[in-house]
């Protein structure tokens, strides 16, 4: 989710992020917006960016940032930029070493 508050308007309108990169984002909310229109976004863990909208199409709609940011850090928690999981956690299909899956020795429940 971000903020965006429109040029000349007070109020700010909550908005969708659905894909955010280092030069812009596409967002989708109720906000009435047109092409062209200058537009200050807050997303987590930045300072607010300033840039334009490119494109409507319906509710959703991009937005060219008129600065590069890093697109990571919205993603991650706050004060933090490490992403990467801990050690210990593994996706279920991963079974640990010497784990025996013979169907015989599984409990059923």
């Amino acid at each position: 989710m971000a903020e965006l508050q429109l040029e000349g308007e007070s109020t700010a309108h909550r908005v969708r992020v659905r894909n955010l990169s280092a030069h812009g984002m596409m967002a989708e909310g109720d906000v009435r917006v047109l092409a062209g229109s200058r537009v200050t976004v807050c997303l987590k863990n930045l300072r607010p960016v300033e840039g334009s909208i490119a494109w409507v199409h319906q509710q959703r709609f991009g937005i060219a940032f008129a600065e590069e940011i890093d697109p990571k850090a919205p993603r991650s928690a706050v004060g933090t930029g490490d992403l990467s999981a801990p050690r210990f956690v593994r996706p279920a299909s991963i079974a640990p070493t010497g784990f025996d899956l013979d169907p015989k020795r599984l409990r059923n429940i």
